[in-house]
């Protein structure tokens, strides 16, 4: 999933980036709210963690400008900030959650699950289809219960496609979703992901098909 960051102290914001990195996340990160605005305008996100105390125009304005455009992406909230009042008027400028410092990085973790499961529809951590497993919360996957050994970045790929299992996910949309704009998008390195999967997947009755100039589909044979 692609994840924007909205936090203008840099520790924290290190900290969140790298712990959703090694959840399989694209991730960038924006330091106040400017910077927020101008990669919305140019990039879709799945989840916006967005910290209200930011040094030009705050948290609650940039959520107001988000929904003011009809943005429906899920929004997590977060702030030093311990005031009732203050927390209710996020949640109804259309916050979907929120989290007060200082928090555990693995709360902020499933609170970050909970929102992306929610927003595609799923009721747990788990994605099936056909005989392969997903655990997006153990990051593992496995066929008939026997672990699949899977990098970071392969299991992603199976993540997105296990998601949508039947769909024809564009290479496009894999691109985005695997990398930010520090990482520098790579069509060639999806294609190796895809390549390594099937070879892991070789014996197993699930294939990923290429749908040539469309892209790749996940389907249990």
């Amino acid at each position: 999933m692609r994840i924007l960051v909205v936090e203008d102290t840099s520790d924290i914001a290190e900290a969140v980036v790298a712990r959703l990195e090694t959840a399989g996340h694209a991730v960038d990160w924006g330091a106040d709210g400017s910077a927020a605005t101008e990669l919305l305008a140019v990039q879709t996100y799945d989840l916006i963690i967005l910290d209200l105390n930011l040094p030009d125009e705050d948290g609650l304005s940039v959520l107001k400008g988000l929904r003011k455009r009809r943005i429906k992406t899920p929004v997590l909230v977060i702030t030093a900030r311990s005031a009732v009042d203050e927390r209710i008027g996020a949640l109804d400028l259309g916050a979907d959650d929120y989290l007060t410092k200082p928090f555990d990085y693995r709360e902020l973790e499933a609170r970050a699950r909970a929102l992306l499961r929610r927003s595609i529809g799923l009721s747990d951590n788990l994605l099936r289809v056909g005989p392969l497993t997903i655990d997006r919360a153990g990051r593992v996957a496995s066929i008939e219960d026997k672990p699949l050994n899977l990098t970071r970045r392969e299991l992603t790929v199976l993540e997105i496609l296990a998601v949508r299992p039947d769909r024809i996910v564009p290479k496009e949309e894999l691109v985005e979703q695997l990398f930010n704009f520090d990482q520098g998008p790579n069509a060639n390195a999806v294609e190796q992901f895809v390549a390594r999967l099937r070879r892991k997947l070789a014996d197993a009755p699930i294939e990923i098909r290429t749908m040539r100039g469309l892209g790749y589909q996940l389907v249990a044979t």
